[in-house]
């Protein structure tokens, strides 16, 4: 273990930031790395390493916009953001739901052989992966470099987080950038894989995880499904998108320590339920680009407007075990709204996306939509939209952020998709 992260042990204090508690060293196999408060990492704004070139121009989506929504876009852009305060109600609230705090620690894992994964049916070759650019390399699969960790990142189980790396092995680089890349639904770390290849050809550390009750987190093809109507029964865990957003903001925490690792230039994306990972991972500003994919909605704007039927599809059995539970006869806006307060308490209200998503200015930000999408209807982006246009052009970098909805296609990852993010990353990770 200890030859396994030689290269990778914490950097020094920078004097950047306060400095670190650190842990007395494990008497274990587990390496024991620095542990970091979340305060400096949620109060900067803008980041101080937040260099960024302005070039890419916002993509407006006016023909599905009309004069009532046109009004609510004005007096959304009229109000205030203050970024500083919502990211750190964020984290304060994902920090008051751990079990319990544990040092930041690491250890050696095995290579999954046969992933599990809880479709219905087993997944195929992803053509919208495999489309991702690529570095040509002889003998690339002798020069790629594989680790298989755990970072624990919490008390329990569900605390125990798996990553698989990518990344070359000849480089001369000491400090790369890194991208984190996260699954959607049912699927696990060794599903991304052609992405991580991929990158990691063009001269990144590529890191994917398991999200909370995926892949080795996981024991059955009904872990993530009981997880969440446990949640709702119980109200102890948050599986749904906000759990997962804890373990990324310790991931980030690890990431950091990493002398391969340029701290400024750590991205995150991710497909479906990883978009939205990715898009509230972004509270921690130690993640400097971020790319949801098919993932950002408007949840409460769903609700209002009668339009949260394809989302609720996709997690149903929690959606029903609450109509037994309320007594009703149907899945209703009511059934909907307090089955999110009680397994994700603020995703409708404080936390939705017109107050998170202009939060993220200054950093880049990518969101890629399908035109047709009935679970990320882009009417419902409206608002958050123009509020994160405002933002970012206070922070004069409206350019930084960039809304593309690909035409005529619904909830999937397509090649133009993948293509749009790695440009996106490429242009604010990669130095020219």
């Amino acid at each position: 273990m200890m030859k396994l992260l030689h290269s990778y042990l914490p950097r020094p204090n920078s004097g950047t930031a306060p400095s670190p508690t650190c842990i007395p060293p494990s008497t274990t196999h587990v390496q024991t790395l620095k542990s970091y408060t979340l305060a400096p990492h949620v109060r900067i704004y803008p980041p101080k390493n937040g260099n960024y070139e302005c070039a890419v121009q916002i993509i407006k989506n006016e023909a599905f916009t009309d004069a009532t929504t046109q009004k609510q876009m004005e007096k959304a852009e009229s109000i205030p953001i203050d970024a500083d305060k919502i990211r750190c109600e964020f984290v304060n609230f994902l920090r008051s739901k751990r079990s319990a705090e544990v040092p930041l620690t690491v250890e050696h894992a095995q290579p999954v052989l046969n992933p599990l994964y809880q479709d219905d049916k087993p997944p195929t070759n992803s053509e919208a992966m495999e489309s991702c650019p690529k570095a040509n390399a002889e003998n690339f699969k002798k020069l790629l470099r594989e680790e298989n960790l755990y970072l624990y990142t919490e008390a329990g189980e569900q605390g125990r987080l798996p990553l698989l790396i990518l990344s070359m092995k000849e480089s001369d680089k000491e400090n790369r950038p890194a991208v984190v890349f996260l699954h959607s639904t049912h699927k696990c770390k060794e599903w991304l894989r052609p992405l991580l290849e991929a990158y990691a050809s063009r001269g990144y550390i590529a890191i994917a995880i398991d999200s909370r009750y995926h892949g080795e987190r996981a024991s059955t093809k009904t872990t993530y499904r009981d997880a969440l109507v446990s949640s709702w029964k119980n109200g102890d865990t948050m599986p749904f998108i906000f759990d997962t957003a804890w373990d990324l903001i310790k991931l980030a925490d690890y990431l950091t320590q990493r002398k391969d690792i340029d701290p400024t230039r750590i991205g995150i994306t991710g497909e479906s339920l990883g978009g939205m990972h990715a898009w509230y991972a972004a509270a921690d500003t130690r993640y400097k680009v971020i790319v949801p994919i098919i993932g950002v909605q408007g949840f409460r704007w769903a609700i209002e407007n009668d339009k949260w039927q394809a989302r609720v599809d996709s997690i149903k059995a929690v959606f029903e075990e609450a109509r037994t539970d309320l007594g009703k006869s149907t899945i209703d806006k009511e059934v909907v709204e307090k089955v999110w307060d009680r397994i994700a308490p603020g995703l409708a209200s404080q936390f939705d996306s017109p107050y998170t998503i202009p939060a993220i200015a200054p950093r880049p930000l990518l969101i890629i939509n399908g035109a047709e999408d009935p679970r990320c209807p882009l009417a419902g982006l409206e608002i958050p939209k123009a509020r994160a246009r405002k933002a970012y052009a206070d922070a004069n970098c409206s350019d930084n952020f960039k809304l593309v909805a690909e035409p005529g296609i619904g909830h999937q990852m397509t090649p133009f998709m993948v293509k749009e993010a790695s440009d996106w990353l490429d242009k604010f990770l990669l130095k020219q």
